[in-house]
């Protein structure tokens, strides 16, 4: 076969070569841009716990592994197995998932990492393999899908960006489509449509919604609103599985970094907790590679952020939830309405609602109601493995 593929567990030094496969396959690519690597692998200096340290709270209810593929010192691709045992508990399934895939072009080896991925799920009992995401398929975990649509457009904060035979590559090892997520681009500077001021005057004279920015002096308690609305606005969706305690501490450091407080809003009816809006400026951004050896480094592409991020000009919208009690009230428009004045008067430039699920007509229509055009999408694969 002329390469080999060698398995490395959580706390072994080859995880390296796992994290940088990546790095040598897309060198030179304008989009690719990969995560801080101590953000997998952990970093004492920057006070990360890394995803492949056995450390990570994510190990407490998942079995992992990893797979590289190399020829000798060249890197030829990778993928990680995994059974989240707590999805499975909540889905009563039983799935694993294959996860962190990059493979260079050529199908023999993207054959034999998936069919090593399948056969580790396999031994574990499962009768269902899923993905790629970062480990598994939950809806908030970062990294899902493989993407299918816009290839020429960089990914934003925790999506992937990949060649486009990826997808021929899976489909070529039995693997059908799971399901589609969507990212609509918005122009800031076309300000809002025709329609949103009015609906939005319209709505609040109908109730009574107050809205306010988050509190970043309460960050630990803002948080904690925002997974009390995640774990009921989000309970029906496809791959939802509740925020834990410590996914909601994970959150609550990465928006002390990055977040602009204008631009995620609560809304109350009544006095009571009805919805959150939240976007954050793309640290992507910020942390595109640069393809030398000491810019590329992550205390160098950290201060880079530190020193740029008032100055980011696009955002992601991250997270939309409106409580089911509280739907169908045009309370989104409120919510919208007001961070997008914001975000005029901070000089963004533009807006990527996503993930958005294809499914998840309400919020499609919403993304196209706030003036914004589908511009990439992302596929999650599955297969049958008994």
């Amino acid at each position: 076969m002329g390469f080999e593929i060698n398995q490395l567990e959580l706390g072994e030094r080859g995880l390296e070569d796992f994290v940088q496969v990546p790095w040598t396959l897309f060198r030179g690519d304008p989009c690719w841009t990969p995560p801080l690597r101590a953000e997998l692998l952990g970093s004492r200096l920057l006070g990360i716990t890394g995803l492949l340290t056995r450390e990570h709270p994510y190990h407490r209810d998942a079995e992992v592994t990893h797979f590289v593929a190399r020829d000798g010192d060249k890197l030829l691709g990778r993928v990680s197995a995994a059974v989240n045992r707590r999805y499975n508990e909540f889905y009563k399934s039983k799935t694993g998932f294959f996860g962190f895939f990059d493979v260079a072009p050529d199908p023999d080896v993207a054959k034999a990492l998936l069919d090593r991925a399948t056969a580790w799920v396999r031994e574990r009992g499962m009768e269902r393999i899923m993905g790629p995401g970062g480990y598994s398929n939950a809806t908030h975990e970062a990294g899902q899908g493989v993407l299918i649509e816009g290839f020429a457009y960089p990914p934003t904060v925790e999506l992937t960006h990949n060649p486009p035979y990826y997808a021929d590559y899976i489909e070529r090892c039995g693997f059908q489509k799971a399901m589609d997520y969507h990212a609509y681009r918005i122009l800031i500077s076309d300000g809002p449509s025709d329609r949103l001021q009015p609906l939005a005057d319209a709505v609040r004279r109908r109730r009574s919604i107050e809205t306010r920015p988050i509190e970043m002096s309460k960050i630990p308690s803002e948080v904690d609103l925002i997974v009390q609305i995640y774990n009921e606005a989000w309970a029906a969706n496809w791959g939802f599985l509740p925020l834990t305690e410590s996914e909601g501490a994970a959150m609550a450091a990465s928006l002390k970094l990055v977040a602009d407080a204008g631009l995620i809003r609560f809304a109350y009816v009544d006095g009571e907790l009805a919805a959150v809006l939240g976007a954050l400026p793309d640290p992507n951004v910020a942390l595109r590679p640069r393809w030398n050896r000491v810019r590329d480094a992550d205390l160098v592409r950290a201060l880079r952020l530190i020193r740029t991020r008032r100055r980011i000009p696009d955002i992601r919208l991250m997270f939309f939830g409106v409580m089911p009690r509280f739907r169908k009230l045009g309370i989104d428009a409120v919510l919208y309405l007001e961070v997008l004045g914001y975000a005029i008067q901070r000089g963004y430039t533009t807006c990527e609602p996503s993930l958005l699920l294809e499914g998840n007509d309400l919020i499609l229509r919403a993304s196209s109601f706030m003036g914004g055009v589908r511009h990439k999408t992302w596929r999650i694969y599955e297969k049958p493995i008994t």
